[in-house]
């Protein structure tokens, strides 16, 4: 099992669990498409079930078949192709760090 983000204009719009033959075989009529995400990753970084930092981040991505995410996808967040980041804060300067894909104040 896996999570999944579907991804309508860069937004997300819905996370889901499901198995990777569900996705491939799942007849969508919705605007959109699926993209794998991971509570383990945030900020461009993968955690392991001890909550530290595994110790081979290269290893954890090959792992994941390449697809580091930034971060765990939510409803709201944002999609670039690359990585999920949260909205954008309402008030002051943001700019997104597209390292760890998280809002630095200006």
């Amino acid at each position: 099992m896996g999570h999944y983000a579907k991804v309508n204009n860069g937004v997300v719009t819905q996370v889901i669990v499901a198995d990777q033959d569900f996705i491939d075989s799942y007849v969508d009529n919705k605007a959109g498409r699926w993209v794998k995400t991971s509570y383990n990753i945030i900020n461009g970084v993968y955690y392991g079930s001890d909550g530290q930092p595994v110790s081979n981040q290269a290893e954890a991505i090959a792992e994941d078949e390449g697809r580091q995410r930034k971060n765990f996808a939510g409803i709201g967040y944002g999609y670039d192709g690359v990585g999920f980041y949260p909205p954008k804060p309402e008030r002051g300067n943001w700019t997104l760090n597209t390292t760890t894909y998280s809002w630095e104040e200006d």
